[in-house]
């Protein structure tokens, strides 16, 4: 048999194993990935296997209830995978440090959810003490604002409602929430439009005690700043924007623009990879200025 026969033969074999999802194993037999099915080939009676399947909350929505997300720990940091945007919790800091979701065309007008709480399948320890508003003692304005914002899930009314769980709410100043912070979020409102988006954001705890109002209340302190990268487009086409946002009432929405850095600088400050190219890391974007006639709502 010549080697050319060979080789032919070897490629003809490879790609009927990976027709339809998988080779096999020692038995013969393996999981069908496209219908979930287990079966075999040759002699051998396939026995149906406990298939542990990830399903991204994005892509299958479920009731925002006791199953409504999974949970993985990793070293001293809680995943939780609610439907529509994934937040990464840290017990000693009762607070998230991390959030990442997809925001697509906006086709959504659930409204948002009027109240906000404790995730009663997260530890008590792990969380906040209440979900009441801020009320700090020097008469600063503090809201309980959203890491990831409860518009980009008003496709869904489970998912609104999980945008005001606890673990998704930290202190912001109220100038910053309402104004730069809000204004990052109105940039992927209206972009999302254009192209689907990827947006990862987190906390900068910082060390300034001046601020830590709600310890006695609430059991968490209160950020130095919070930054986001909003990321679209694929290969050559690929983008992004990057803020560090001070959780400060100087923050307001004209002053967006002085906050914007480098995705380099990002994974710097705060050790995270950013899954752009290396390209679009080292140089700040142009300000993505909000299109005319944005439906911002």
């Amino acid at each position: 048999m010549s080697k050319f026969y060979l080789m032919f033969l070897l490629l003809v074999s490879s790609s009927s194993i990976y027709a339809h999802g998988g080779g096999t194993n020692k038995d013969g037999c393996h999981t069908n990935r496209k219908t979930n099915d287990y079966h075999c080939h040759g002699k051998k009676k396939a026995k149906r296997k406990a298939v542990k399947t990830f399903i991204p909350a994005a892509v299958a929505p479920v009731v925002f209830s006791k199953s409504a997300y999974s949970t993985e720990k990793n070293g001293k940091l809680t995943r939780l995978d609610y439907e529509g945007f994934t937040v990464w919790l840290d017990c000693s800091k009762r607070g998230a440090v991390k959030f990442r979701y997809n925001a697509q065309r906006d086709t959504g007008n659930y409204k948002r959810h009027g109240s906000f709480f404790l995730d009663p399948q997260v530890p008590k320890e792990c969380q906040q003490y209440s979900g009441k508003t801020y009320k700090a003692a020097n008469g600063s304005k503090y809201d309980r604002g959203h890491l990831v914002p409860a518009n980009h899930l008003d496709y869904s009314k489970s998912a609104i409602k999980a945008s005001n769980t606890m673990t998704n709410i930290l202190p912001q100043a109220a100038n910053m929430n309402r104004g730069a912070w809000l204004m990052t979020e109105e940039i992927t409102e209206c972009y999302r439009d254009i192209d689907e988006l990827l947006i990862i954001g987190g906390v900068i705890w910082g060390n300034n005690l001046a601020d830590d109002y709600f310890v006695k209340s609430h059991g968490v302190k209160t950020p130095d700043a919070f930054w986001k990268v909003i990321i679209r487009g694929v290969g050559q086409d690929e983008r992004a924007i990057a803020w560090i946002v001070p959780n400060s009432q100087d923050a307001k929405r004209n002053v967006l623009d002085s906050y914007q850095v480098p995705v380099a600088e990002i994974e710097r400050v705060t050790g995270e990879k950013i899954p752009v190219a290396d390209y679009v890391k080292k140089t700040k974007s142009n300000p993505w200025v909000l299109p005319k006639g944005c439906d911002k709502s």
